[in-house]
């Protein structure tokens, strides 16, 4: 009967949240043949329902917000922790932000600092991206007052304009300077426009019309003359990340006829047992005196290449490694093996690494290295070439 099907429903909702046992059978019960549930959306309630009956967990990616809400509000933790879960394994520089506004709301600690370790290493990516421009202004100013963000000022200063404009846009303002400074409100002094270069600010900053000319002005002078104005912008550089560097080699020597380059690829896979960013490579150099080599770094998973850098770098003759970066920090998740390679081309017979380690614990990261096919000039775990991987954890 109609009767019997809305009370097995009632049942399994009340049998699997105490909100809903309380609304259907405690002391403030209705009786009513609907319930409204005014909050949720109607999809992430689905998702709710699902899961009371049949302990499915089926989320998405446009919905797992919404569904959190919904387990936390109606009590259902095991969705609850599975939507956390899934957030933080879809996690990446482009949407960090807006889950960063997201996980102060829901007020869950440990998705919002996952959000930050993305934010701190990926700074530059994750500010130059769409979604910085959609989060509130007080998940701004937190996000403009972080100390260990990893990004030029100018990056910054850029980010905020970018969401002003955005921000004009929600309150149908006009895009004018008086309304992006109006929208920013003291945003606009979190900026640290001081720690930029000279050069930096006038080529930025200083054609940008949000400042006042007043503004413009106080910071040339303060930049250029002895008796520096005060300024209403703070002027102290951000601390950023200080990179780790994870040496897998117990020493390195050179002999008069090795290690050849010949434009042929050194690699080596690596897995790590946390999540880190792989910043760059530390690479051996000349063991014949100064010499400079041109060298292509790559990182790859499962044959996909997720980062390249094609550059320079010079060596002083010493067996010290010379860091060579990527241009952003790329994310590495745990327990997955990924390959570093570099092909370096220079003349000079170079240093090279003995004892290698197959595990090494770098802080509180423990990598683990395998040989790897790609590696066609004698570089492998015991020896040879990639001496380090620069990170961030």
């Amino acid at each position: 009967s109609a009767h019997g099907g809305a009370f097995s429903s009632q049942y399994v909702l009340a049998v699997g949240s105490s909100v809903f046992y309380a609304m259907f059978y405690g002391d403030l019960a209705e009786v009513k043949s609907e319930i409204h549930i005014p909050d949720v959306e109607p999809a992430a309630f689905l998702i709710l329902l699902k899961y009371m009956y049949s302990d499915e967990i089926d989320l998405e990616a446009d919905t797992v917000l919404a569904t959190l809400y919904a387990a936390k509000k109606y009590i259902v933790p095991a969705l609850a922790k599975a939507c956390v879960n899934f957030l933080e394994t879809s996690l990446e520089a482009k949407n960090a932000c807006v889950l960063l506004s997201q996980s102060r709301l829901f007020e869950e600690p440990e998705l919002t600092q996952r959000c930050w370790e993305v934010i701190d290493a990926q700074a530059e990516m994750a500010l130059r991206s769409e979604g910085f421009c959609e989060i509130d202004r007080q998940t701004l100013e937190i996000i403009v007052t972080r100390e260990a963000l990893n990004t030029k000022e100018a990056v910054v200063f850029e980010a905020v304009l970018n969401w002003a404009e955005a921000e004009c846009k929600r309150q149908g303002l006009p895009i004018t300077p008086r309304n992006k400074r109006h929208v920013l409100g003291r945003a606009l002094y979190l900026v640290r426009i001081p720690t930029m270069t000279l050069e930096e600010f006038a080529n930025g900053a200083a054609q940008s019309d949000i400042l006042t000319l007043e503004e413009t002005h106080s910071i040339f002078l303060w930049y250029t003359a002895t008796n520096k104005p005060r300024l209403d912008f703070p002027l102290t550089k951000r601390k950023g990340l200080a990179p780790q560097r994870c040496h897998r080699f117990q020493s390195s020597a050179y002999r008069s006829n090795q290690w050849r380059y010949r434009g042929r690829c050194d690699s080596i896979q690596f897995a790590v047992d946390r999540r880190v960013f792989i910043a760059g490579l530390g690479l051996y150099g000349s063991s014949s005196g100064k010499a400079e080599y041109s060298v292509k770094i790559e990182l790859k998973r499962l044959g996909v290449v997720l980062a390249q850098n094609l550059t320079k770098f010079m060596s002083d003759g010493s067996s010290n490694t010379f860091p060579v970066w990527f241009e952003h920090p790329v994310q590495v998740e745990q327990d997955t093996f990924y390959t570093a390679s570099a092909v370096l081309d220079g003349s000079e017979l170079s240093y090279f690494g003995q004892e290698g380690m197959t595990e090494v614990q770098c802080g509180k990261v423990a990598f683990q290295f395998q040989c790897s096919s790609d590696s066609t000039n004698g570089t492998g775990v015991q020896g040879g070439q990639i001496p380090e991987l620069i990170f961030y954890a």
